[in-house]
C-alpha cells in the first residue's frame, strides 16, 4: 500500500531524500538543542543553507516531544518543522515519539500548512526500532486527521527500502 485516505487527507509513502520533497514542511528529526549535525538535519543544514541553523539558533531549543518551525532555507520545502524524538532508553520513549508526531501535526494547523513530509524519527543514531516507529508515526497521524485538520497530505520518506517496506506493512 503506497497511500491511504484518512477522512480528508491522504498519507503516502515515499523512497527516497527527504530534502528533495517539494512539500510546505520537511521535518527534522532533531536534537533538543536544535543543533543540525549528521543524519537528516545534515543534509537540511548542507541543502537548506545556514538561515536554518540561524533561525534554531534563535529558538535555543525545546524538550523532547517537542517541535519547532524554521524556515527552509534553500530547500524545495518553504518550512522544516524540528521535531525531538527520544532516545532509545531514556524511558517513556512511545509517549515522546507520539508527542514529537503530533506536535508537528498540531504546528501544520497552527500555521495553515497543507503538506508535510517525516522521516522515520528517532531510527538513525538515537537507536529506536524502525517498527516501534512506524506503529507509533502512523497511528498517531490517522488519529490526528481523523479530527478537525486542513492538512491536506501527509508523507512518511524513508530513506531506505527495508526503512520503506516497514512502514508498508504498518500502513496495510
Amino acid at each position: 500500500m503506497k497511500e491511504l485516505v484518512v477522512r480528508n487527507s491522504l498519507i503516502r509513502l515515499v523512497q527516497g531524500d527527504i530534502t528533495e520533497l517539494d512539500t510546505d514542511v520537511i521535518v527534522n528529526a532533531a536534537n533538543a538543542q536544535l543543533i543540525l549535525g549528521g543524519g537528516v538535519a545534515g543534509a537540511i543544514k548542507r541543502k537548506g543553507g545556514p538561515l536554518i541553523q540561524y533561525e534554531c539558533n534563535k529558538i535555543g531549543g525545546t524538550y523532547v516531544g517537542g517541535a519547532v518551525l524554521t524556515t527552509g532555507g534553500n530547500l524545495k520545502a518553504k518550512h522544516v518543522i524540528h521535531a525531538v524524538g527520544p532516545r532509545m532508553g531514556e524511558g517513556n520513549e512511545e509517549e515522546k515519539l507520539k508527542n514529537a508526531t503530533l506536535n508537528s501535526l498540531k504546528l501544520m494547523d497552527k500555521h495553515n500548512l497543507k503538506t508535510i513530509a517525516f522521516p522515520a524519527i528517532s531510527t538513525g543514531i538515537f537507536g529506536y526500532p524502525i517498527d516501534k516507529c512506524a506503529q507509533i508515526m502512523i497511528s498517531t497521524t490517522k488519529d490526528y486527521l481523523n479530527g478537525s485538520t486542513q492538512i491536506d497530505e501527509v508523507i512518511f520518506c524513508l530513506y531506505t527500502a527495508s526503512d520503506y517496506a516497514v512502514f508498508d506493512n504498518e500502513l496495510k
